[in-house]
């Protein structure tokens, strides 16, 4: 199915590349690469006239930061030659400035650049002798656009990034069981012959519905055999013309409220207790239903040696069946985090862990600092505003875009 996806997306994708209002991708340094000249660091050269200044990001074990070389005709010039300022508008609108200093050669950035390295860029140089230069261009990585409609189509998903409770589950394999105590075998109260039915095998009656008419033995006069509670008719004995006896004629099962019970392992059983929640999904990973550990027995099953821990859920929808197979995720601890994202929206880009923030029809990879996690969520230490919408849905639909663009990690 994922492959199907991949290949419609590419499609799609393909089939709006004609069009800069369906799809279109920012530039990036590696687009313009070619025009932009290198300079003997590798950074970025500006030039206003016989005033050139070299801005590059150094990240050579220390945290990224901005450097700056000047040159005055085309010659090297003392740090002392220029005031230089950057500023940087990022895709959420939010501005980061930079003062400098001088450092042996060069000017250092008073900040660290955080990630991702992708924005818009004003450069401001004020020479000592009064002169100011300014350039502007932008350095994006990790950036796209897909129009909305399109997103839609390919599935692309996204939702605001925010608290969560991470919870430390045990996961067990348990059955549905009808709760004894809703279970009636109604049998004939006087010996006869069954003469009428009412119900079907199956069927669903209420208390006091009328399930078949005996005749009986002594009086020979018909007596109606009544449904002592609701529920469904899950085994009929009776027959017309039959005699009765001792067998019940009809079993009803009450499957409003059931129990399941779930098999605990003894590598489990001293993290399991009575009152903790539990979330119980089919074998296909869809959700039934929420409820508490009611009863744990006292005695191990003799086969698996494994302990029934019951788990008594009300069932007015039905979506539990008695026999059915199901698993339980026993919460054993939670512990609250202010911001977390789904494990599903994570990718792997330069071999960082990351989630595509959206903003309006612009995708843009932001590099995550990760700490604790459960099976659903993870907690984001850095990286990563609160409030942020990213993509949860089809999240390597965006990477792979974004690959195909080519936006590098370059300055």
């Amino acid at each position: 199915m994922k492959t199907f996806l991949t290949l419609a997306a590419a499609l799609l994708l393909a089939a709006c590349g004609g069009s800069h209002e369906e799809h279109a991708h920012e530039e990036s340094a590696h687009d313009h690469a070619e025009e932009a000249e290198r300079g003997q660091h590798g950074g970025r050269v500006l030039r206003d006239g016989d005033f050139a200044l070299e801005l590059a990001i150094h990240e050579a074990g220390v945290p990224p930061e901005y450097r700056v070389w000047l040159y005055e005709d085309g010659q090297p010039a003392p740090p002392s030659a220029a005031a230089v300022t950057v500023v940087l508008t990022r895709l959420d609108g939010s501005v980061d400035r930079f003062a400098f200093a001088p450092q042996d050669d060069f000017l250092r950035g008073n900040g660290v650049v955080e990630e991702p390295h992708s924005f818009d860029v004003e450069v401001t140089a004020v020479s000592s002798g009064g002169g100011q230069h300014v350039w502007k261009f932008s350095s994006y990585e990790g950036r796209t656009q897909i129009a909305a409609a399109t997103a839609a189509t390919m599935g692309v998903v996204t939702e605001e990034a925010g608290p969560a409770v991470l919870k430390d589950e045990v996961v067990l394999s348990g059955t549905v069981h009808a709760d004894p105590t809703r279970i009636s075998r109604v049998r004939a109260r006087y010996p006869g012959v069954v003469r009428e039915i009412g119900v079907q095998p199956f069927s669903t009656v209420s208390r006091g519905a009328v399930l078949a008419q005996i005749q009986s033995n002594e009086s020979l006069q018909n007596y109606p055999l009544i449904a002592p509670i609701a529920g469904t008719i899950v085994e009929q004995q009776a027959q017309i013309g039959e005699a009765t006896g001792d067998v019940p004629l009809f079993t009803i099962v009450d499957i409003t409220r059931v129990w399941v019970e779930l098999d605990v392992f003894q590598r489990e059983l001293s993290r399991v207790d009575e009152g903790q929640p539990v979330e119980l999904f089919d074998l296909d990973g869809n959700a039934l239903g929420l409820g508490r550990i009611a009863r744990i027995a006292p005695l191990a099953t003799h086969g698996s040696q494994s302990v029934r821990a019951r788990v008594v859920i009300e069932n007015t929808a039905g979506q539990l069946r008695p026999g059915q197979f199901v698993t339980g995720r026993v919460t054993v601890s939670q512990v609250p985090v202010p911001l977390a994202v789904k494990r599903d929206a994570l990718q792997k880009f330069r071999d960082l862990e990351v989630v595509f923030a959206s903003i309006g029809e612009t995708y843009e990879v932001r590099m995550l600092e990760l700490g604790r996690a459960d099976g659903r969520y993870v907690e984001v230490t850095g990286g990563l505003k609160p409030g942020t919408r990213y993509v949860i849905g089809n999240s390597y639909l965006i990477k792979a875009d974004i690959e195909k663009s080519g936006a590098s990690h370059d300055h």
